[in-house]
């Protein structure tokens, strides 16, 4: 049974003022420390946690310092040093020919934009506002799994598209809160609202929030009062006084 939804959305003023008292401190998961690094971060963030990427990144970082050595790097070296990350083909080849791309056309250096981060290879729209927000300080939206999610139970937005999500957030959320409110309902949606069990009843959002889609908690059968009444009086089930008496005595 799927919980009564409400046609209104979460209000944005409670929302981001709840998610800034739970998560006063919440930033990018990627441990990084230019642009480059985070860039290539989040290429092999992508179907892999956070905290694997951060065990990965160190050694990858330490042996490819540079984006003309990630250009000329022996690919099977990459794929080595990122396996563990899974589609490690693809990632090997997408970050080495993006980081050919930043050579040739940007001379080196990590484009600031989203109209040129989206050119590169294996950059689409959520890695591109996770580079800017976190490595550029420049406000965007980042549209993974969680906040995707999170949106369409609290009524933000009836999309299935990150963009169109993305863009309907951009027109509710004020540009100067973009990064940290996506870091914040990321979070929410990793420790509170998660995919199939949402722990509603410890959410702080909970009395406002519509929860579309959100399945309701099945109630407890309650026995069959018919049914008990005839099986306690049922004569296989019980035995006669006197014979109680009898066996009573018997022992």
């Amino acid at each position: 049974m799927v919980a009564e939804q409400s046609r209104r959305g979460i209000g944005i003023r409670r929302l981001m003022a709840t998610l800034e008292t739970l998560y006063p401190d919440a930033e990018c998961g990627l441990n990084f420390e230019t642009p480059l690094q985070l860039l290539i971060a989040t290429i092999l963030s992508a179907q892999c946690t956070d905290k694997r990427v951060n065990q990965v990144t160190p050694a990858l970082f330490a042996r490819f310092p540079t984006v003309r050595d990630f250009a000329e790097a022996e690919i099977a070296e990459i794929e080595r040093l990122i396996a563990s990350t899974g589609f490690y083909h693809n990632k090997a080849k997408n970050i080495q020919t993006c980081c050919n791309q930043i050579l040739q056309r940007h001379q080196g250096e990590v484009p600031s934009t989203l109209e040129e981060l989206v050119q590169l290879a294996g950059v689409g729209r959520k890695t591109a506002n996770v580079v800017l927000g976190d490595a550029f300080a420049t406000p965007g939206i980042t549209v993974d799994t969680h906040l995707g999610r999170l949106s369409r139970r609290m009524g933000l937005t009836v999309h299935e598209d990150p963009v169109k999500v993305e863009h309907d957030l951009m027109e509710k959320i004020p540009r100067k809160h973009w990064t940290t409110f996506s870091h914040r309902m990321i979070l929410h949606g990793r420790q509170i609202c998660h995919s199939r069990k949402p722990t509603c009843d410890q959410c702080a959002l909970a009395s406002s929030c519509p929860k579309v889609g959100v399945v309701a908690p099945k109630s407890a059968k309650k026995p069959n009062r018919a049914i008990s009444k005839s099986r306690s009086s049922s004569p296989a089930e019980s035995s006669p006084p006197h014979s109680l008496t009898q066996d009573s005595e018997a022992s």
